[in-house]
């Protein structure tokens, strides 16, 4: 069963033909049918069909690749340059679904229940399906943009972007000369707390910093105890300091601006409460006291390390003289490879154990609000009970790399979604799916978007 929702009239493109809008929803679905499951990725023919949904409304694209089978799509619509180009970006390779017990098939892109089921849905093929919506209906409803409107169709966002934007912000920068402002993922969905109904917009991310550990001590033969001073027990050490130690409390202003946001829509109590954490004092209290909720909040306050990888070890009968660990670093904006180091050194790692910066992806201090004016707006006019608020993401996004270029990214893909919809659990988990509302509800409120940027004049207020 296809749904088919109204805003599939006939539309004129920008050539004179008459063209069927295909729906955002059976976007979706066709999306969710190609496997792009990374690795291995080939995004191609997912990327192609996207290529000809736009070529046969009549825009020309082009495709950017560093590997065939990998690659990326970008086209533009011009606009009459009394605003800065804005643009528009998604990736559509997703992760695997390996081991999980789906009650359908994943890449069926299959209607039921009001949902459309698959992997993707969430993140972030149902996000791309709105962008491309919203950016077909801008061009065959010939929509006055006040700035070019660019749209990059990206792979590889979910395992570090090499072939998807970081090749694009190396290789093709001039593409985006002149953007200061891009909507993608990660942000816009309704969550329910206390009586309100907040849409959280992401306006930062914290930063990738993966570090290399290195634990050195004396080989020899497995046989002879080494209790202390054998690699494998300073690595026990390290791994059980890592899993105990708080890294200590850290105000952002990302993270002031969106708690500041939550407490200002809550009663008194909840409020006083909520901003407590911004004093570091007591924040730590305050995420004991909130319980199974504080983890919600812990991450936006603190860099945080996980061990991932460990390598160690040739021979059953020989104590390793080497073991390396690869530590999944994420710091908050701002903070610095070396301030990192230090603050670990000094809470969980012991200044004989060496570490070294695998990547490090910087990001601003402080996020450019100059559109999120218009954003929260937008999701008010659509949503008479939305509480928009500025978002801090723990996790990262394609948007730490068009950072680069001095592009602030706002996470804007609205989703009202029902009270009992876990979004967060279901995202890279089995059963993804996505409201058949939510989709349109989502595209409708960036094309009020695209139809209103530039007026009145954005202004960067950090």
């Amino acid at each position: 069963m296809v749904i088919r929702p109204a805003n599939n009239e006939l539309e004129q493109d920008g050539v004179g033909r008459c063209a069927r809008l295909p729906s955002p929803v059976e976007i979706l679905q066709a999306l969710i049918r190609f496997n792009t499951t990374n690795p291995p990725g080939e995004e191609a023919a997912c990327i192609m069909y996207i290529r000809q949904l736009l070529e046969d409304a009549g825009i020309k694209t082009r495709i950017c690749a560093l590997d065939p089978s990998r690659p990326n799509l970008l086209a533009k619509i011009k606009g009459s340059g009394e605003a800065p180009p804005l643009l528009l970006y998604g990736h559509v390779d997703v992760v695997g679904v390996d081991k999980q017990a789906w009650s359908r098939d994943p890449f069926g892109g299959d209607i039921e229940g009001g949902f459309v089921w698959g992997r993707g849905a969430l993140d972030m093929k149902g996000g791309v399906a709105m962008l491309v919506s919203a950016f077909l209906r801008a061009h065959v409803r010939k929509l006055p943009l006040r700035g070019d409107l660019i749209l990059a169709i990206v792979s590889d966002e979910e395992a570090g972007g090499e072939f998807g934007a970081s090749f694009l912000v190396e290789r093709h920068a001039d593409y985006f000369a002149g953007v200061k402002y891009a909507l993608g993922e990660f942000g816009g969905f309704a969550f329910h707390a206390l009586g309100k109904t907040f849409y959280p917009i992401m306006v930062a991310e914290k930063q990738l910093c993966w570090l290399k550990a290195t634990i050195r001590g004396d080989g020899g033969h497995g046989s002879m105890s080494k209790p202390d001073a054998g690699c494998m027990a300073q690595l026990g050490n390290m791994l059980q300091s890592l899993s105990s130690s708080k890294l200590p409390i850290r105000v952002t202003p990302a993270a002031r601006l969106m708690i500041e946001s939550m407490a200002a829509a809550l009663p008194l109590l909840p409020a006083l409460l909520l901003k407590g954490l911004l004093r570091p004092r007591l924040g730590g209290l305050i995420l004991k006291l909130l319980g199974e909720k504080g983890g919600t909040f812990a991450p936006l306050l603190h860099n945080t390390v996980s061990a991932t990888v460990v390598r160690g070890g040739e021979k059953i009968n020989v104590h390793p003289s080497e073991i390396t660990v690869e530590l999944d670093g994420r710091t908050l904006p701002g903070v610095t490879p070396q301030q990192f180091m230090d603050e670990l050194r000094r809470f969980a790692i012991h200044d004989s154990i060496e570490l070294e910066v695998l990547r490090h992806d910087p990001c601003a201090a402080a996020p450019d609000m100059g559109m999120f004016g218009l954003l929260s707006d937008v999701l008010q006019e659509a949503d008479k009970e939305a509480v928009p608020v500025p978002m801090l993401l723990p996790g990262g996004t394609d948007g730490r790399l068009f950072a680069r270029l001095g592009i602030q990214t706002y996470g804007f893909l609205p989703m009202p979604l029902p009270k009992d919809m876990q979004f967060t659990k279901l995202i890279h988990a089995a059963d993804e799916r996505i409201p058949i509302e939510a989709i349109g509800f989502g595209t409708d409120a960036i094309y009020r978007v695209l139809e209103r940027y530039g007026t009145p004049p954005l202004s960067s207020d950090g």
